[in-house]
């Protein structure tokens, strides 16, 4: 049985204000400074903070809204001016973008391109795409995988019905999340639970109150709990590289923003990533004070 999304009200309220001309509305932030802003979840968070601080070791002004929401109010906002950067994930991003042509090129060249052409005719650039990647995973514990021979998303197809999901309370609608198990897999599970964080879904895999749960590829819980991610055998998510989008009124207005972008981009790694969320996740430190250490600074 399906349990609805938390705060699908207030998505479908934004949805009216932008059909009516309106703007998404973000926390106030200094006129004269670059905005960037993050998605609800402390990944994003982490890498708004390294992208921002490239700005300011570039001599500009930043301010930073973390935690504006999820993409059906940041894509909006970015668009529309509200916001001027935005950290995504290539193929999310792509998907979002493009909902009526869902197949995606294989490439993360491809996809960019696709990318880039679909959100250039609204007012913002796609920047180079990043080594690092991270993409969607679904996560059972060990224990669970061994007593039921399970390593594959496939191998769920018996089981689903009789166990519960845990995700973000988004994933129900989303291609790469529940939408996409049921369309690839075949998977109906019997429960679906939504969970306030990964965290949230890392305690409720442990407790068994559920047996398959959304995590990152590049959750640093992975490597501390006795959990595992199932392979995605049919090839549900496309490529996840990370990728800046910024406004273009905001790139001709302040010289040396994306070339500062870019050159973070060429630097981060999938295996920084990891690091970035462990320090975060596991050892405490604040978004800001982990990009921080990721820039070699106090």
């Amino acid at each position: 049985m399906r349990r609805r999304p938390r705060g699908l009200l207030g998505v479908l309220l934004l949805a009216l204000v932008v059909a009516c001309g309106g703007t998404p509305e973000a926390p106030a932030a200094p006129a004269d400074a670059i905005r960037f802003a993050s998605y609800d979840f402390p990944e994003n968070q982490i890498l708004v903070e390294v992208y921002a601080e490239a700005a300011r070791r570039a001599g500009l002004p930043v301010s930073v809204q973390h935690g504006i929401g999820t993409r059906e109010v940041v894509s909006p906002a970015l668009q529309q001016g509200v916001v001027d950067v935005v950290v995504d994930y290539l193929g999310t991003a792509t998907l979002f973008a493009r909902p009526a042509f869902p197949d995606l090129p294989g490439t993360p060249e491809g996809m960019h391109a696709v990318l880039a052409r679909t959100l250039g005719g609204r007012g913002v650039l796609v920047l180079d795409v990043a080594r690092a990647e991270d993409q969607n995973g679904f996560a059972v514990t060990t224990q669970f995988a061994a007593a039921n021979g399970i390593g594959s998303l496939s191998d769920l197809r018996p089981l689903a019905r009789r166990i519960a999901f845990g995700g973000p309370p988004e994933c129900p609608d989303r291609p790469l999340c529940l939408e996409g198990l049921e369309q690839v897999y075949g998977l109906d599970f019997g429960e679906v639970l939504a969970m306030p964080s990964r965290a949230a879904t890392v305690e409720a895999l442990l407790s068994g109150d559920i047996q398959v749960g959304l995590l990152e590829t590049t959750d640093a819980r992975l490597a501390v709990a006795p959990v595992m991610l199932l392979v995605d055998d049919l090839g549900l998510q496309p490529r996840e590289n990370v990728v800046p989008l910024v406004r273009k009124d905001a790139a001709d207005r302040w010289d040396g923003l994306t070339e500062a972008l870019d050159e973070t981009s060429a630097l981060l790694t999938t295996s920084d990533l990891v690091q970035l969320n462990r320090a975060v996740e596991l050892d405490g430190l604040t978004p800001r004070e982990a990009a921080m250490r990721w820039w070699g600074s106090d």
